[in-house]
C-alpha cells in the first residue's frame, strides 16, 4: 500500500510560483511513475506532469510546457512540482499519484493509470 502525501499549495498573483511537493510512504511507492494532476473548480481532474522514476523521462500538458518543471528525489521518496509564472487559470487542486504507467505520454498523464493518489493541495492564483 502506498501513501502520498502533498504539501507546498497556496495563494500567489499572477505571474508568482510555488513548489509542490508529494512524499511517498510504504512499499507500493515503488510503482514506475509519478505524476501531477489537477482539477479546476467545476472540471474535470486533467493531467499536469508526469516523470518516469527509474530513467526520469518527463511529460508535460501543453497548457504547462515552458512554465511547470517535474522533478523527484527517489532518495526521499519525494516528487516535486516547481510552477512558474502562474495564471489565473492555473487555480486548482493538485493531486499526485503513483501507478505501474505504461511508457508514453499518452499513457503518462491519464489519471486512470495511476493506483495511489495524494489528497491534494489547493492552488490559487489572482488576478
Amino acid at each position: 500500500q502506498a501513501q502520498l502525501v502533498e504539501s507546498g499549495g497556496g495563494s500567489v498573483q499572477s505571474g508568482g510560483s510555488l513548489r509542490l511537493s508529494c512524499t511517498g510512504f510504504g512499499s507500493g511507492y515503488n510503482r514506475n511513475a509519478m505524476g501531477w494532476f489537477r482539477q479546476p473548480p467545476g472540471k474535470e481532474r486533467e493531467g499536469v506532469a508526469a516523470i518516469y522514476r527509474s530513467i526520469g523521462r518527463t511529460y508535460y500538458a501543453d497548457s504547462v510546457k515552458g512554465r511547470f518543471t517535474i522533478s523527484q528525489d527517489n532518495a526521499e521518496k519525494t516528487v516535486y512540482l516547481e510552477m512558474t509564472s502562474l495564471k489565473p487559470e492555473d487555480t486548482a487542486v493538485y493531486y499526485c499519484a503513483t501507478g505501474q504507467v505504461p511508457l508514453g505520454g499518452v499513457w503518462a498523464l491519464t489519471s486512470s493509470e495511476y493506483n495511489y493518489w495524494g489528497q491534494g493541495v489547493q492552488v490559487t492564483v489572482s488576478s
